[in-house]
């Protein structure tokens, strides 16, 4: 028994007319060989006459070597190990469908790797215990693992080999599924030259934070002035979109009444780790570029409109 390598499913053949992912082997004359990737790299082949329905010019132009592809089982030979595929009788739904359980399988199968490889357990042997049993009564393992995180109720009735098992296989899923924040953002001019001032958009900006909960959170931060940064973090992308959105609103009504102005200079979209970098960049080169001007001017020139504005 391998500690690394298993089929993903119980059963140790496909059943006829399922659809299954393979990767290319080899291209002959008869057709193509192939691995069912989900069921321990076992041998298939795609017959030439069903590569395609249309008539095939070039065997290269349909099928390469290397690539995964999701066909369809048309014929299981147990005794001789032969596995006959079909490409052409796949539809693009049947493609949807095969990617996304291949992909939560593929999951699986790495999270059951990682604690075979930490516990020294054979990887059949969680798959039996664990993975098999998981995949009958949730209809499929990854969406009792993600369960697993916020109810413990899911493994009563799994016997796991021992404790270590229990507490490796526990420990990685919430490294690998807990679901992680995201992050909105939105950058925003807002300006006022009016008897308020500075004042003003320091109230209008604290608007948007006013109205903070657990869940929905808004912060200000100052780029340079006029630029300021709204960002949001929730699970939900759509969530952070809208709080945002609400909040630019919240800040122009507030600004305008002043006789200010608000100008949306990006409109709230996620952001990545790059987008992050990119920003604290710019904001430590506006402080640069102040601490420069800053240090030309004469130390007895009072300037605190702009200190008070820098603060805010």
């Amino acid at each position: 028994m391998s500690l690394t390598n298993c089929r993903f499913y119980e059963e140790k053949y496909p059943e006829v007319e399922s659809f299954v992912m393979v990767n290319v082997k080899q291209i002959a004359e008869m057709g193509a060989y192939v691995k069912l990737l989900e069921y321990d790299n076992i041998d298939g082949m795609i017959l030439l006459s069903e590569l395609s329905r249309r008539r095939i010019r070039s065997i290269q132009k349909l099928i390469r070597v290397g690539r995964n592809e999701v066909v369809v089982v048309l014929r299981v030979d147990k005794e001789k190990g032969y596995i006959d595929l079909s490409k052409r009788r796949v539809s693009p739904e049947d493609i949807v469908k095969c990617e996304e359980r291949y992909n939560k399988s593929k999951m699986v199968h790495s999270i059951m790797r990682h604690v075979a490889e930490k516990t020294n357990t054979p990887i059949e042997e969680l798959y039996s215990t664990i993975g098999w049993p998981l995949n009958k009564k949730y209809g499929h393992a990854v969406d009792a693992f993600k369960l697993s995180i916020t109810n413990p109720e899911v493994w009563s009735g799994i016997e796991f080999t021992n404790d270590v098992v229990k507490d490796e296989l526990q420990s990685y899923i919430g490294k690998r599924l807990t679901p992680q924040p995201t992050k909105v953002r939105s950058d925003v001019e807002v300006t006022c030259f009016g008897y308020e001032g500075i004042d003003a958009v320091k109230t209008a900006l604290r608007c948007a934070e006013a109205k903070n909960t657990p869940d929905n959170h808004v912060k200000v931060k100052l780029v340079s002035p006029p630029l300021y940064v709204l960002t949001s973090q929730c699970l939900d992308k759509n969530v952070g979109i809208t709080t945002l959105t609400d909040a630019i609103k919240e800040i122009e009504e507030n600004i305008t009444k002043a006789g200010g102005n608000l100008i949306v200079k990006m409109a709230p979209k996620a952001v990545t780790e790059n987008d992050d970098a990119e920003l604290q960049a710019l904001m430590e080169k506006r402080a640069r570029e102040n601490e420069e001007i800053s240090g030309d001017e004469d130390e007895s020139a009072s300037d605190e409109g702009g200190v008070v504005e820098a603060d805010a």
